[in-house]
């Protein structure tokens, strides 16, 4: 069919489904492959992709012609295909194709076992530190309390009720407002996260996100076999046309949202939007993963779509980048449909939350503390933005004045991993946009800054002229 299609001659002694001279992107070869031969094509696919035969972008036969030039069925393929696609190597979208990932080259860890020394480090979101010099005089005060000893004994493994107050009292700076009974304790965002998606999603659902997004959620969801979907933006978010579009057409379980500077890109979600995809969601009953992090710090706080969808959103806060990181206290607020199947996934995976660090961060949130440490640390991230803007003021740089990390839209000519490359070459480390991105999504030229992680700001501006430096040599080349 395929030979007389193309107007192909075969030879007599040739196979009638014989491919020498047809058409396609990728001819993995069989021979001598021991069953299941869905394994094995996978493995072959893996391997292509490593060794760079399949780059990122690349467009994959369709299954039913891989099926044919292989001479094995349809299901074989599909099965190696989704394979590859749990561990993200590949993204495909009905009508559309199956195409490499932009992601398969590169490290979406986004910490490392141990700091590279030598570096000047502005990859990783690291918060300032000198606000822990108070929370240690905090502590030491707190051990002087008469029932001290109860900090360290056992408690409820969702919170105690009053340190469940203590994060109805930490939300309302966020414009959230809800009741205890809602409330979740965590060890932070992260693993506020990793219950969410072991417990309410399953292997080879659906959850909707941004083209490019925190790749913590990235590596959980190839963990755990969920298939991250990128929803097509418009000036930054999703576009809830897109959205709406896409759960007419094909099965979508849940959409995930950083709607208070997204991670990587900035960008703060108008109202609208936030509406709309509410509407949406509650319409097609999806889950809704609201990770706030960084609501509490943001300049112009939106509403959250927890109370544009209350019954459909589970709303996670953190006090790591705002107060301590190193409590790793987080809030999840979640709908009662929910909460005794997450209460649950937390139990399993932590057994209970530290019961002192959760009230150390009760304490604080109680005390007049907790505002004070939030304040100077927004003039800390502040004053490091001015810094940062006044140095590479030639470039598009987004992000406003309390956000801790940068967006930069490279110059023409680079793309984002050649720059983090040469970056990393002259002892700056920042995050390529590859790193942040789904499926096959396109990946524009640029790399986010964390203006918080150098420990002084002498050592910021230091890095920052080290990334201008490299950027005006790249302007200076482009020019010749």
């Amino acid at each position: 069919m395929y030979a007389k299609q193309f107007g192909l001659k075969r030879r007599i002694d040739m196979p009638v489904n014989s491919f020498d001279n047809y058409p396609m992107t990728w001819k993995p070869n069989l021979s001598g492959k021991k069953p299941p031969l869905y394994k094995a094509l996978a493995k072959l696919l893996e391997e292509d992709i490593k060794n760079g035969t399949l780059k990122p972008g690349d467009m994959l036969p369709p299954q039913r012609e891989l099926a044919d030039y292989l001479d094995i069925n349809v299901s074989t393929i599909s099965r190696a295909f989704k394979l590859c696609e749990q561990k993200g190597m590949i993204s495909a979208t009905i009508g559309k194709g199956t195409y490499i990932s932009s992601d398969v080259h590169v490290n979406s860890r986004l910490l490392t076992p141990a700091k590279t020394s030598g570096f000047i480090e502005m990859g990783p979101t690291y918060p300032t530190y000198s606000q822990n010099d108070v929370v240690i005089e905090f502590i030491k005060n707190m051990l002087d309390q008469s029932n001290a000893a109860d900090f360290l004994q056992y408690v409820s493994p969702s919170g105690s009720l009053p340190q469940k107050s203590s994060g109805v009292k930490w939300l309302k700076k966020a414009n959230l407002n809800t009741t205890e009974e809602h409330i979740i304790l965590a060890y932070g965002g992260q693993n506020a996260l990793c219950a969410v998606l072991s417990s309410l999603f399953q292997p080879g659902d659906r959850i909707g996100t941004d083209p490019l997004i925190y790749s913590g959620m990235k590596t959980l969801a190839k963990m755990i076999g969920i298939q991250l979907v990128p929803i097509q933006q418009e000036d930054y978010e999703m576009s809830p046309a897109s959205l709406r579009n896409y759960c007419k057409n094909q099965e979508l379980k849940g959409i995930y949202l950083i709607p208070d500077y997204q991670n990587p890109t900035t960008h703060s979600m108008s109202f609208n939007t936030r509406k709309e995809i509410a509407s949406i969601a509650k319409e097609y009953n999806l889950i809704v993963i609201e990770d706030a992090i960084n609501s509490i710090l943001s300049e112009n706080k939106g509403v959250p779509v927890a109370m544009l969808a209350p019954g459909q959103t589970v709303y996670i806060s953190s006090t790591s980048k705002a107060l301590c990181a190193g409590l790793r206290i987080g809030f999840i607020v979640t709908p009662s449909i929910y909460k005794s199947t997450l209460e649950l996934s937390l139990y399993n995976i932590n057994l209970v939350i530290s019961p002192f660090n959760a009230e150390i961060i009760r304490q604080l949130i109680d005390s007049s503390l907790a505002d004070k440490i939030v304040e100077e640390r927004k003039e800390m991230i502040a004053i490091r933005n001015r810094l940062t803007d006044s140095i590479l003021n030639d470039f598009h740089l987004l992000g406003d004045k309390y956000c801790y990390f940068r967006w930069l839209l490279l110059p023409e000519g680079w793309t984002g991993k050649t720059f983090e490359a040469c970056a990393k070459n002259a002892g700056v480390q920042v995050y390529c946009a590859e790193r942040f991105a789904v499926g096959n999504s396109p990946v524009p030229a640029a790399v986010r800054i964390a203006i918080t992680a150098p420990k002084d700001l002498e050592e910021l501006e230091n890095g920052l002229y080290i990334l201008k430096s490299i950027l005006k040599q790249a302007d200076e080349f482009t020019m010749l």
